[in-house]
C-alpha cells in the first residue's frame, strides 16, 4: 500500500465541500466487466407504489442526478448504476431502479448481480443474509441467491421474471446493412437478438464501434416495423437494444453475446436480460430444454451461466423462468459532489 504525504491527507481530510453542493454516496462495482455505481445515500427517494411509478417518478423529477452521476465527467457513455429504494411489495428486502445513458432500465441481470454482492459485501443485512434476497424490480420480482467462498461472495445466482420468445424469424431493411434477420426475446427487457455473421461483422473487441453503429441502426429498424406490446404493462414495451450472437472462444461455452443498447452504450457482461431471453428462444427452438445450463460469454471474455427452471404461460406466451449466474467484485466507494455553479454539473455526453 502506498502512504500518501501526511500534510497533503491532513489537508484534503480536513477540507468539507460547501453545504449547497449536492452529495451523494455511492459504491461502486463491476459483473463481469460491467460498471455498476449503487447509490447508497444522497438520492431522494422516488414517489409511487409500485417499481414502475417510481421508474417515472425520478425520470420527472430527478433526471438531472441521473445525467450528473452517469454521463461525464463524473461518469461516462458507457456507465450504469441503480438507486436502491424501499421494497414495493410486503415480502420484498428491497426495491431497485436501473440508470443509464439514456435513462431507465425496467430489468438488468449485470445489476442483480453487482447489487446482491455489494449489499451483501457492504453489510447491509447484517450477520443474517436472506435466502433468497427478493428484490423488486420494474419488471417484477426477483430473486437472487448469494454463493460465498468464506466470507466473500463468490457468485449470485437469480432467478429472472417470465421470458419469452416474442417473436421468431424477423426481417428488416436497414440503411447500410441491407435485408437484416432477427429474433425478438424479453428477458425482463426486449432485444432483438442477430447473428453478427450474418451482416458482415464479427462479436470482437476491435469491431466494438462497428456493432454499436450497426446496432443502432437495427434498433431504430425493428422498432418501426415491429411495435413492441407488453402483455401487462405499456411502460414495458419498447425495445432495449440489439444482441449480436457469435461463436464463443471455447467449446466449454456456448455462444458469444455483444449488447448494444440504450443510446449506443455496449455492455461489457453478456447481459443477464439478454441471456434469460436468448434462453427462451432457444426452448422455443427446440435447442435448450428444462434444467440445462448454458454458458454465454461476453465480448471481454467474462461469462454468465443460465438454465431454465420452470416453464408458464405468460400474456399468451409459452414462456420460461431463466436463472442466470455470475461474479462482481467492488471496485470503489466514492462521495461525488455537484456544484450549482458548475456549468457540466447534469453531465454531457460527448459520444
Amino acid at each position: 500500500m502506498h502512504d500518501s504525504s501526511p500534510l497533503v491527507t491532513a489537508a484534503l481530510a480536513a477540507w468539507q465541500p460547501p453545504a449547497t453542493w449536492w452529495h451523494i454516496d455511492t459504491i461502486d462495482a463491476h459483473t463481469a466487466g460491467e460498471p455498476f455505481r449503487v447509490v447508497v445515500a444522497g438520492y431522494p427517494e422516488p414517489g409511487g407504489d409500485t417499481m414502475l411509478d417510481r421508474r417515472r417518478y425520478i425520470a420527472t423529477h430527478y433526471d438531472h442526478l441521473r445525467r450528473a452521476l452517469m454521463l461525464e465527467p463524473r461518469g461516462h457513455a458507457d456507465m450504469y448504476g441503480c438507486i436502491v429504494t424501499t421494497p414495493a411489495t410486503p415480502d420484498g428486502h428491497l426495491g431497485v431502479l436501473f440508470m443509464h445513458n439514456e435513462g431507465y432500465s425496467t430489468m438488468c441481470g449485470h445489476g442483480i448481480i453487482g447489487l446482491a454482492t455489494v449489499l451483501v459485501e457492504a453489510g447491509y443485512f447484517g450477520e443474517t443474509i436472506p435466502d433468497p434476497i427478493r428484490i423488486d424490480a420494474p419488471a417484477g420480482r426477483i430473486e437472487a441467491r448469494v454463493v460465498f467462498d468464506g466470507e466473500r461472495v463468490r457468485r449470485v445466482t437469480f432467478r429472472n421474471v417470465a421470458s419469452y420468445a416474442a417473436l421468431l424469424d424477423g426481417a428488416v431493411d436497414v440503411e447500410g446493412l441491407g435485408r437484416v434477420r432477427f429474433d425478438i426475446g424479453f428477458g425482463g427487457a426486449y432485444y432483438a437478438y442477430v447473428d453478427a455473421a450474418s451482416i458482415g461483422l464479427a462479436c470482437r473487441p476491435e469491431r466494438i464501434q462497428e456493432l454499436i453503429d450497426a446496432g443502432k441502426r437495427i434498433k431504430r429498424a425493428v422498432a418501426a416495423a415491429h411495435p413492441i406490446v407488453h402483455p401487462e404493462a405499456e411502460d414495458m414495451g419498447f425495445l432495449y437494444g440489439v444482441i449480436f450472437t457469435g461463436p464463443a472462444e471455447t467449446a466449454e461455452r456456448h455462444s458469444r453475446h455483444v449488447c448494444v443498447f440504450a443510446e449506443g452504450e455496449v455492455d461489457r457482461s453478456p447481459t443477464g436480460t439478454g441471456v434469460s431471453g436468448r434462453l427462451a428462444i432457444l426452448h422455443a427452438r427446440g435447442e435448450l430444454y428444462l434444467h440445462e445450463t448454458v454458458r454465454i460469454e461476453s465480448v471481454v471474455g467474462s461469462e454468465f451461466s443460465g438454465s431454465i427452471v420452470a416453464t408458464e404461460s405468460f400474456g399468451g406466451h409459452d414462456a420460461v423462468i431463466p436463472e442466470v449466474s455470475g461474479s462482481a467484485s467492488i471496485t470503489g466507494k466514492h462521495q461525488f459532489l455537484i456544484d450549482p455553479e458548475d456549468p457540466f454539473r447534469e453531465g454531457f455526453l460527448l459520444r
